[in-house]
């Protein structure tokens, strides 16, 4: 990342908090996890903690991305959130922006995804090396300059929502990696997390936490 890291100073946004469970709102623009470097020490992780000490990291959003993420507050709950992750049992969904009209008004991208190593941490298709993928998508509006987009991956790789649009030929607006050419005309990256659906570690009740998208 070229740019220079100029975190947001929003206060935490808490959408959820209870005795093992703790879920906020990420703002664009701050690191899940700390970067490599003092100057990159600044993060969500760092900031939930020194509220919520006993938090711990569950799952991840893209620095550019905004939205709901959640931390168990024990050892336990942060293993079977892991694992609800790992074997897919939560539901994702999100807010974007894309360039163009996409069409048709749904669809799914099922394209496998490695790291492109040359350029990391730039991600690419590869039908050879890379990991399985599913992304579907449902289009909210849509004129010629843009489509208002939801957005549910069925897997959670690396950049999966910016590669898989990428690859419709209709990158997410503002993404600085992916679509540097409109960048300077957004003040961020047009994508967020808008919902989480999973099981509650104590008692496995479903559970749904939302967070309007800020665009």
């Amino acid at each position: 990342m070229s740019d220079p890291y100029d975190p947001p100073e929003d206060p935490l946004v808490v959408l959820h908090e209870d005795h093992e469970l703790l879920v906020v709102d990420k703002p664009a623009g701050l690191l899940s996890v700390p970067g490599k470097g003092a100057h990159l020490a600044d993060c969500l992780l760092s900031r939930v903690q020194e509220a919520f000490p006993t938090a711990l990291l569950v799952h991840r959003l893209d620095r550019d991305t905004s939205g709901v993420m959640v931390y168990g507050l024990t050892p336990h709950a942060q293993r079977h959130l892991g694992l609800q992750f790992e074997k897919r049992g939560t539901k994702k969904t999100y807010v974007a922006r894309l360039a163009g009209r996409l069409e048709p008004k749904t669809g799914t991208v099922d394209l496998p995804l490695i790291v492109d190593w040359p350029n990391r941490p730039l991600q690419k298709v590869c039908h050879e090396t890379g990991k399985p993928a599913l992304t579907e998508w449902r289009v909210v509006k849509a004129d010629d300059d843009e489509s208002r987009v939801k957005l549910m991956p069925k897997s959670g790789r690396s950049h999966q929502l910016r590669v898989h649009t990428l690859s419709l030929g209709h990158p997410i607006l503002g993404d600085p990696l992916y679509a540097p050419e409109t960048a300077a005309r957004y003040p961020r990256m047009m994508l967020h997390a808008e919902e989480l659906r999973l099981r509650h570690p104590d008692g496995g009740r479903g559970m749904t936490f939302r967070a309007k998208a800020p665009f």
